[in-house]
């Protein structure tokens, strides 16, 4: 059996509004498991985006328990959450907020490195993950498509454990799509944990689990 890297226990978030008090996660309880692509699923407005932050420990839960790895999120000081926070790396709905516009393609896998502390990344993940020949590209050069693939592949260079991927192909054609799942899927063969936020059936053919969030 693989080893369960989150573990989600009755979650509730709630925030405030002008109108009143809204509830983004209901009582979302599950495991997920090191393997496999993970896919939390639901319409627009269910949650998704708000629990994949909590995962990311740029959240606390208003209720309930989040472990990664057995250790407790929620009940942690912020300077340990900081530190929990460098095994995540969050991939955001749009390719332009993923990467540093004024850095070239080896640039920005270098700055994903040195943010982590991580050492120099093998520019050769370009080569074999999708993008050869475009060390040298600006970020400008890149297609929205390729600028995602680029994105998640910054989190190798970060070493990081853990990739959370907001609505990854939203914004993109069913081509670009499609290759960004392949590189998602990737990340999940080099040992990645990856969990991903969506309602993109092509997405969802391909996940190991799904687990689905109700409307508010």
């Amino acid at each position: 059996m693989p080893d369960v890297v989150y573990e989600v226990r009755d979650v509730v978030h709630r925030y405030r509004t002008p109108s009143g008090e809204v509830t983004a996660v209901r009582n979302a309880t599950f495991d997920i498991p090191g393997d496999g692509l993970t896919v939390l699923a639901g319409p627009s407005g269910s949650g998704k985006s708000t629990l994949l932050r909590i995962l990311g420990v740029l959240e606390r839960p208003t209720s309930g328990a989040v472990s990664l790895r057995g250790n407790d999120t929620a009940g942690l000081s912020e300077r340990a959450r900081r530190s929990l926070r460098r095994r995540v790396h969050l991939v955001f709905q749009s390719p332009v907020d993923n990467l540093f516009s004024y850095l070239n393609v080896r640039d920005n896998l270098r700055a994903a490195a040195q943010l982590a502390g991580a050492p120099d990344p093998d520019i050769g993940l370009l080569d074999r993950l999708g993008l050869p020949g475009t060390a040298d590209w600006a970020i400008s050069a890149l297609s929205g498509g390729q600028q995602q693939r680029l994105a998640l592949l910054t989190a190798l260079a970060a070493g990081a454990e853990v990739v959370l991927a907001d609505e990854p192909t939203s914004q993109l054609d069913a081509k670009s799509a499609e290759l960004v799942i392949e590189t998602l899927l990737d990340l999940v063969r080099l040992g990645v944990t990856v969990v991903v936020a969506s309602h993109d059936d092509a997405v969802l053919q391909v996940a190991a689990r799904v687990f689905r969030l109700g409307e508010r």
